[in-house]
């Protein structure tokens, strides 16, 4: 895997923070590469702004800020309001696309989205919408393999709620499997094509 930044954000309470920590796992363990992850969040414990920066790569990280992302999750509107427009120029960019309506965006961005909130509640709870969110991330970027990230996201989450996890991250998977790259509605309307 070559050196990539990667910026996961949206409010407390998404699990933000535990999906940057599975993902670099997934590199840092299971595919003995490297990571390095700092965090954000606003005073609030739930519900207040928060954001994980992550770089991931083959070789020590010389780095450990994210300057430019390659890859933006978003999943709350504050977040892609706050940081959609620092992604790099030809970056991908994933939302939760029940939370997050996308304006303004520029350049030659891929973008991907997906229900993950829904998905979450169908499974039973809401609370496994990051573990939707890395499964699906994991599909739609090739990054990471299916299998390290899998035995990453058991190896994170309490024993008691693996089995559900494991369904969440499947279930984003499964769908970021026949994703395409395209734009949400409101995007289309104002000429952003879909591929």
């Amino acid at each position: 895997m070559r050196l990539t930044e990667i910026r996961i954000a949206g409010f407390g309470g998404q699990g933000v923070i535990l999906s940057a920590v599975v993902l670099g796992k997934a590199a840092s363990i299971y595919e003995n590469g490297f990571a390095t992850m700092t965090q954000n969040f606003g005073p609030e414990a739930r519900g207040g702004a928060c954001s994980a920066q992550l770089v991931v790569s083959d070789s020590p990280v010389l780095y450990p800020y994210v300057t430019r992302p390659d890859i933006t999750v978003i999943m709350s509107q504050e977040a892609y309001n706050r940081f959609a427009q620092e992604l790099r120029p030809g970056g991908t960019l994933i939302i939760e696309e029940d939370l997050v309506r996308v304006s303004d965006l520029k350049g030659d961005l891929k973008v991907y989205a997906i229900p993950a909130t829904r998905f979450a509640e169908e499974l039973g709870k809401r609370m496994v919408l990051n573990s939707v969110m890395v499964g699906f991330f994991t599909a739609v970027t090739k990054l990471l393999s299916a299998d390290a990230v899998r035995k990453s996201v058991a190896d994170s989450v309490p024993a008691n709620f693996r089995e559900l996890n494991l369904k969440a991250f499947d279930k984003g998977y499964e769908y970021g499997v026949t994703a395409k790259v395209g734009a949400p509605p409101e995007l289309e309307e104002v000429g952003y094509e879909k591929e």
